[in-house]
Formats: C-alpha cells, sequence, structure tokens
C-alpha cells in the first residue's frame, strides 16, 4: 500500500482527475476539424456523424463528440495514427455500436500520458521527493494544460506525436535506470519510436535520431542477442523512417511542394519572377504567389492538367534546400516568422465545444489552461530567444557530459540533448515542407520539445540545489 503513495503514484492520481475534469466531465471539449479529420476517418471507418450538417458547423467552429461508423480505407492514408483510432473504433463499437464516441480514443490517448507520467517520475526523481515532487508538478502543468489534451477527443495526429514523444524518452530512461535492462523495455522503447516516426510524414526524420540513441544501448548488456536486438530494433526503425518518407501518397507531396513554394519562397518575395526562375519554373506561375493549396479562387487551379509539367514535376524539396542555402538571408526570415508563432500550443482559430452547447462558432475552453495562455501571452516570440535558450541548455548540457565520465550518464546526456534535435526538426520541417501555412499548429512537436526541455533545465536546477544542501549538510557534520 505504501507505494501508492509514491510521487509518481500521486502524479498518476492527479493526472487523473485533471483528465477526467476537462476530457470526459460535462460540458464535452475537444478540437474542431479544420479539414485534417477526412483522410484518417476515410482510412479508418469513419465518418460525420450528422451528414447534414453545413459547411460551417463541420469545419473550425465546433468540436465532434459522435461519428458514424464507415467501410475501411476508402482513402490510403499511412500513419500509425490509425493503428490507435481503429483500435478505438473496436472498442467503441463494442461499447455503443450505434456510433462512435470519440472520447473512447481520448481514453485511450489519456491511459498513455498517464503511463508515461508514471515512468518519467518513476526513473528521474534520483532518490529525492523533492525532486521527484518538481518533475510531476512541471509534467502535470505543462502537459496536462488543455491546449495538448483537447486534442485527445480528437482525430489529429498531434496526440500522437505528444504521447510517443515522452513515451520515447521515458522508456529511454528507464533502460538506463535499470541494473539489468530488460528486453521487454527494449522493445517498448522502439515501439513508441516507431509510433512516433509513423505519425505523420514530417516526422520520419525523428526516427533516426531516436535509432542511432537507441544503438547506444547495445552497451548496457554484455550479450550477443542483446546486441543483436538492439542493431535489428535501430536499423528496422531507420528503414521505416525511409519508406515513409519514399511511400507517402503523390497527393499529399503535391500539397507540401505547392505549399512550400507558393506560401513559403513566394510569400511576400522581393522578386517573384527571379526567384521562380531561379528554382527552374516558368514565370506565369507568378500569380500563385502567396496562395496556399487549399484556396479555391487561385488563378490556375492547384490540380489542373498543366500544373504537373509546369510545376509538379519540375521542383522537390532537394530545389527548396538549394535555394535557402544560396539565400540564407530568405531562410532567416522564414525562421523569425516561424518563430513569432512558436509558443502557442493550440491552434486559437478552431472552437473547443459541440455544437449542442449552444456557444458562439469558434469558443475556446479554458479549463486548466495556465501554461498554454502564459506560454502564448508571456514567453518571447523571437528566433533569438529561442537561439539563446538552447545554446544554454546545450552548453549545460555538453558541461554535464565532458564531467560526468560513467557510460550511463553520457547516454542519458545524449538522450537529453537528442530532445533539443527533435525540436529542430519539429521547427525547420513545417518551414520546409509547408511553407508559412498553419505554423502554429505544424510546429506542435516543436511545443512538445521545447517544453520538455523546460522540465529537464527545472529539475536540473532543483537536483543541483538538493545535491549542494547534502553536500553542505554533510561538510557540516
Amino acid at each position: 500500500m505504501k507505494k501508492f503513495f509514491s510521487v509518481e503514484w500521486l502524479a498518476v492520481l492527479a493526472g487523473i482527475c485533471i483528465i477526467g475534469y476537462i476530457l470526459f466531465a460535462k460540458p464535452f471539449i475537444g478540437v474542431a476539424d479544420n479539414g485534417d479529420f477526412l483522410r484518417v476517418m476515410g482510412t479508418a471507418g469513419l465518418n460525420y456523424g450528422v451528414p447534414t450538417d453545413s459547411y460551417s458547423d463541420r469545419f473550425f467552429g465546433y468540436a465532434h463528440q459522435y461519428f458514424a461508423y464507415d467501410r475501411f480505407f476508402q482513402l490510403q492514408y499511412i500513419s500509425t495514427q490509425i493503428i490507435v483510432v481503429a483500435v478505438a473504433r473496436l472498442i467503441g463499437y463494442i461499447i455503443h455500436p450505434s456510433s462512435f464516441d470519440i472520447r473512447v480514443l481520448g481514453a485511450i490517448y489519456s491511459l498513455l500520458l498517464l503511463a508515461t507520467t508514471y515512468v518519467i517520475v518513476r526513473h528521474n526523481k534520483y532518490k529525492s521527493i523533492l525532486v521527484g515532487a518538481v518533475l510531476a508538478i512541471c509534467l502535470l502543468f505543462m502537459f496536462y494544460d488543455v491546449g495538448y489534451i483537447a486534442y485527445f477527443n480528437s482525430l489529429y495526429g498531434e496526440p500522437v506525436a505528444l504521447v510517443f514523444m515522452l513515451l520515447s524518452t521515458g522508456f529511454g530512461l528507464c533502460l538506463l535506470n535499470q541494473k539489468n535492462p530488460s528486453k521487454q523495455v527494449l522493445w517498448l522503447y522502439f515501439i513508441s519510436v516507431l509510433f512516433l516516426t509513423g505519425s505523420k510524414i514530417q516526422n520520419a526524420p525523428v526516427g533516426i535520431l531516436f535509432a542511432l540513441v537507441g544503438l547506444r544501448f547495445m552497451t548496457l548488456r554484455n550479450n550477443l542477442s542483446w546486441r543483436r536486438l538492439t542493431i535489428g530494433l535501430s536499423a528496422s526503425i531507420c528503414i521505416i523512417s525511409v519508406v515513409m518518407y519514399i511511400a507517402a501518397p503523390k497527393e499529399l507531396k503535391n500539397i507540401n511542394i505547392y505549399q512550400t513554394v507558393f506560401y513559403g519562397v513566394l510569400n511576400d518575395s522581393p522578386d517573384v519572377k527571379g526567384d521562380l526562375k531561379e528554382l527552374g519554373l516558368p514565370e506565369h506561375l507568378s500569380v500563385l504567389a502567396g496562395t496556399n493549396y487549399f484556396q479555391t479562387n487561385t488563378a490556375i487551379k492547384q490540380d489542373a492538367p498543366e500544373m504537373k509539367p509546369d510545376f509538379y514535376d519540375r521542383v522537390s524539396h532537394k530545389n527548396i534546400l538549394l535555394f535557402y542555402f544560396k539565400h540564407p538571408t530568405r531562410l532567416i526570415d522564414k525562421m523569425e516568422f516561424a518563430a513569432n508563432n512558436s509558443m502557442s500550443v493550440r491552434p486559437y482559430y478552431l472552437g473547443s465545444y459541440v455544437k449542442q452547447e449552444n456557444m458562439p462558432s469558434g469558443t475556446l475552453a479554458y479549463s486548466y489552461s495556465g501554461w498554454s495562455q502564459f506560454k502564448n501571452t508571456h514567453m518571447p516570440r523571437s528566433l533569438l530567444s529561442i537561439a539563446l535558450f538552447y545554446a544554454v541548455y546545450y552548453a549545460v548540457a555538453i558541461w554535464e557530459y565532458i564531467r560526468r565520465r560513467d557510460r550511463i550518464s553520457r547516454i542519458r546526456t545524449e538522450l537529453m540533448m537528442l530532445i533539443g534535435l527533435v525540436g529542430i526538426i519539429g521547427f525547420m520541417v513545417p518551414i520546409l515542407g509547408d511553407g508559412q501555412a498553419d505554423l502554429g499548429k505544424h510546429l506542435f512537436l516543436f511545443n512538445v520539445c521545447f517544453d520538455m526541455m523546460l522540465v529537464i533545465s527545472v529539475v536540473w536546477l532543483v537536483y543541483q540545489l538538493v545535491n549542494l544542501r547534502n553536500f553542505r549538510s554533510s561538510v557540516d557534520r
């Protein structure tokens, strides 16, 4: 019974209370559809609950609690999110065959978040109640914020990125904390990495980074079967990451390249025709500068037959990278724009409530929103402030790496530095892969990593103070 009064179990209990209040009490809280639900529903066998909904009722303004059951694989959207949604759909059908309640999916994400809270606190309190309590409070304050967990009651891919980014890190730390690292935890680490990597095409590079750290786990046990398993799982994640990108639907790649060029490179360009020429594209496409793929009033339709030979067959992300390499100031401008949108955990243009609550379209829920509101209102929004934070974080990490010679501490520090690298990928990929479209939402993974780095920084400081206090106490004796 005593173990249930430990810091990690108290954190889980507090998490249950917060989740229950936000996600499962009345009124229902979720996130309105911006159009992304369609590909998930078409693949996972769901449809809108009310076929006669107007456009304004279906998109942007109101969340959706109930969905209709439909046929699987009407669309072919490749994502590990589909696995989670399909499991929830199966459970939902058993519970309520007439309609799918999205809260079943929310419950699955909630269990995963509670599990990761337990794992992270359990294996990072460093035999100090104070350190464990501070870590638990930080996790509960930041990652249980309505800005994060309102996504649980939706069909967006963001919850997959959140829970599996935390779980991957948590299981990695668990392995480093075990005296005799278990193969079960190793498998859980790589499965979590797989779900994170496969949640979106943009996350494909993340899998390779986690696989490289996974290779370091090879040294945790001195036997051949452990090493073979570690190498095999790491190699599998790398292969899956590459295949994920290559196998991405052409339509999705076309959307991304359109956004990157016309809503990215050419958006606010001082010389649109000159940029088009440098990219090897015809000048008549200049009429599309500043437009996005989903606009209906463009001079040339995004899927017009002539767009294939004039645009989609001529340009790739390699051309975009080369362009920005030649024009670094243009890239810095885009990064500055992204930084200005980087501190919003949630999309403020998507409503939180169902229409039946009789609230105005687009109304947001602010229950337990202390962190998201503070971050959106008070955190610095500049590329310089982000760069300075990263500089301090990595300076401390490198110092810890140098001064701690033991293997376990160094791998732990590498894992902490990995979080920052994933954050950089989460920051850069939307710029290079989707232009300036909906950056506040596309920077979600960056926000998760940034907040994880903040938690690590706070806990590290508390740990140093505890050690200093213990050292002084021993000297006084």
